[in-house]
């Protein structure tokens, strides 16, 4: 057998038990498929279900018993038929022994493979609900430690998942099988774990069976005179889209051999001389610095390139708060003590429960190995084990350098006038909004991180098997079982349905009359440069209602208007640069063209509506830059006048905290005519 061909046998309970979620035990069974399909296409996979009211296996045609335990699939490379054995478990009607599926799959194990090594795997879903049968010698106990000593010897593991609803009353039956099934949790040879609902069903099965590697093996440096060996593995990682390669159709479509792969190779030319290729070893990385490429050699980078020395110190301790979690990067990992050394696994103890007492963790600097090129700093957190033989470890997180962290920095609502202050009732309702939506009430955790699948990978999977049978299939809805996740819990939406209407009362919502104002301004006509201007009410009832959707540049009639409805299109991405520079070429023009002042109001209007729209769109560089330009230009002819109406009406730079990234302070922008007036005289 290949080295890393794994052999999972799925023992499925299909008892009474278990009906009402035997639709996601067959998802996350088919999710196991697909990934396998996928990535591993030489895995073998067997089912077997117990509970079934008629018997099929080997052991029952033997030596007899095992009864209402049925196999339905045989061992065998992983392909579209063993995702074909899942779609319709049967409905069964009597008690379902897990023991007796055990040894059912373990003898199935033993009769291909024998004592050949390998990596094989036992996944066992039931609700261990239903009395077992007494054993023809000895006690449930000895059986179970038989069945342990079996799987130690063939080096097979085993993945017990209970699922069992919170309704569902405790008894003396239920109180034996938890205690067996952890009995095989004890003796190393199985991971047991207990879930509550069909969502979590979904996440609880290990789909992939990932190597665990050492990212580290060497000593924690606590001091020059105290070091401890440690092993360092990833405790969590990201599951990713798996790899899309390019395929070829350009192999004959008789060849069964043909491996469709697309090759590319890349040539060097000289730009000298465009027909000769350049070797690799006539050939250097070049890096722009402004219009020059500066060559830079392997050997140069080699001197220059920081090379820290391979290792994990200790910098310090610090208490658990000043560390917020928010603030944790990449993925987990795991500090556990070299196995079999002792002295190391002591310490390590001694220190993890004397931080966990103090509330304390440690600070980090690790380099995993030679040669590294980047130092990570982390934290040390305690991880104190609740299981006899399960020693003491850290988690590892990675903390961000101050380089790293991007803080945004809001307003205080105690700085906006008191009409803009929310009042009491409305701060409490937003307070209850925000703790409706903790998924981890106390008393309660909902989508449990270690139990809630990926629903866009499960998707994924899901649709890429329907497409490899139908290559037309159209995407289907999203199933029931991933709803759950995506989607609002009607439970708990229901439950807080008062909330949701406090807050509902607490926010009304009205009309706004400037956005009102903004959909009716293009509607207004200046009837005359020497007309009154008139309320816009007025001007609704004595004008016709042009569309805005049309406007594409700023026209003499309702230039205001016109950019308002400019900057509303977005039609594309350079489009509020494009009103704003069309406001700025008009506003120009006017007062190039104005003669006595006779434009001046409408520059006024034009100069103050691109003001605030710079500060709104975050342009404020804009027109800073506009302004100086124009008032440098213009101030010396007769327009001097206008920039007096301008400074008497509060137009001029917008300043620091108007808009964030202006470089301009408040005592700057008061000052700007001030200061060009003496610098003129």
């Amino acid at each position: 057998m290949a080295r890393n061909r794994e052999v999972v046998i799925l023992l499925l309970d299909v008892g009474p038990s278990m009906h009402g979620v035997l639709l996601e035990v067959k998802n996350v069974c088919l999710t196991l498929v697909h990934k396998k399909l996928v990535y591993n296409r030489s895995d073998e996979v067997g089912i077997v279900l117990f509970g079934t009211k008629g018997t099929c296996n080997e052991l029952a045609k033997d030596i007899g018993g095992y009864k209402h335990v049925t196999v339905i699939h045989d061992i065998k490379v992983v392909d579209e038929g063993t995702a074909q054995a899942l779609q319709n478990l049967p409905l069964g009607s009597a008690p379902g022994d897990f023991l007796d599926s055990i040894v059912v799959g373990l003898d199935m194990v033993i009769r291909k493979f024998g004592i050949t090594k390998g990596k094989r795997r036992l996944c066992l879903i039931t609700g261990a609900q239903e009395l077992l049968r007494d054993p023809p010698e000895g006690t449930k106990e000895d059986q179970v430690d038989t069945i342990a000593n079996m799987l130690k010897k063939h080096n097979i593991k085993m993945e017990c998942i209970i699922f069992r609803e919170p309704g569902v009353h405790h008894n003396d039956v239920m109180e034996e099988n938890d205690r067996l099934l952890h009995q095989f949790r004890n003796r190393s040879v199985a991971k047991v774990v207990q879930v509550d609902n069909p969502t979590s069903l979904l996440g609880a099965l290990k789909t992939r069976n990932v190597l665990p590697v050492t990212v580290f093996r060497g000593d924690l440096e606590v001091n020059s005179n105290f070091k401890i060996k440690v092993w360092v593995y990833k405790k969590t990682a990201e599951e990713k889209f798996p790899t899309l390669k390019k395929y070829s159709d350009k192999a004959p479509p008789n060849d069964k051999f043909a491996s469709h792969e697309v090759k590319v190779d890349y040539e060097y030319k000289s730009v000298v001389e465009p027909d000769k290729v350049v070797p690799p070893d006539q050939r250097i990385k070049g890096y722009l610095y402004g219009p020059q490429v500066i060559p830079v050699s392997n050997a140069e980078w080699e001197a220059v390139k920081f090379k820290p020395e391979k290792g994990v110190k200790l910098l310090g301790f610090t208490d658990r708060s000043s560390v917020p979690r928010h603030q944790f990067m990449k993925d987990v990992c795991l500090f556990i003590p070299e196995p079999g050394n002792m002295k190391a696994s002591l310490a390590v103890s001694a220190i993890a429960r004397a931080m966990h007492q103090m509330n304390k963790v440690a600070i980090v600097r690790c380099v995993w190995r030679q040669g590294q090129g980047n130092v990570a700093i982390g934290v040390l957190t305690p991880n104190i084990s609740s299981v006899n033989n399960i020693q003491d470890s850290f988690y590892f997180n990675v903390l961000p350098f101050a380089e790293d962290i991007r803080e945004f920095q809001f307003r205080s609502f105690s700085s906006l006038p008191s009409s803009s202050q929310p009042t009491e009732e409305q701060q409490e309702a937003a307070d209850n909004l925000v703790k409706m939506l903790d998924l981890a009430p106390p008393g309660r955790e909902v989508l449990k991180p270690e139990f809630t699948p990926n629903p866009i990978l499960e998707r994924f999977y899901s649709y890429l098997d329907l497409k490899s049978k139908q290559p037309d299939a159209n995407v289907p809805p999203l199933e029931r079982s991933l709803r759950r996740i995506t989607e609002p819990d009607p439970d708990v939406v229901g439950q807080q349905t008062q909330l949701i209407q406090n807050l509902s009362k607490a926010f009304v919502l009205k009309d706004n009359p400037k956005k009102k104002k903004a959909r009716t301004q293009d509607m207004l006509a200046y009837t005359g440069a020497g007309d009154q201007a008139k309320s816009v009410e007025d001007r609704v009832l004595e004008n016709t209602h042009p569309s805005t959707e049309n406007v594409v540049a700023i026209r003499d009639s309702n230039p205001v208007q016109d950019f308002e409805a400019m900057l509303a299109k977005r039609s594309s991405s350079t489009w509020t640069q494009k009103a704003i520079g069309d406001m700025q070429n008009y506003i120009a023009a006017l007062l190039q063209n104005s003669s006595d002042g006779g434009n001046y109001q409408k520059a006024l209007e034009c100069f103050a509506s691109l003001r605030k729209a710079c500060i709104i769109e975050q342009e404020p560089q804009e027109f800073n830059q506009f302004l100086t330009k124009i008032y440098e230009r213009l101030k010396e002819g007769d327009a001097a006048k206008f920039f007096q109406l301008l400074s008497s009406k509060n137009i001029s730079l917008i300043n620091k905290e108007e808009a964030p990234d202006s470089d301009v302070t408040e005592e700057m922008a008061r000052s700007f005519y001030l200061k060009r007036e003496k610098a003129s005289q």
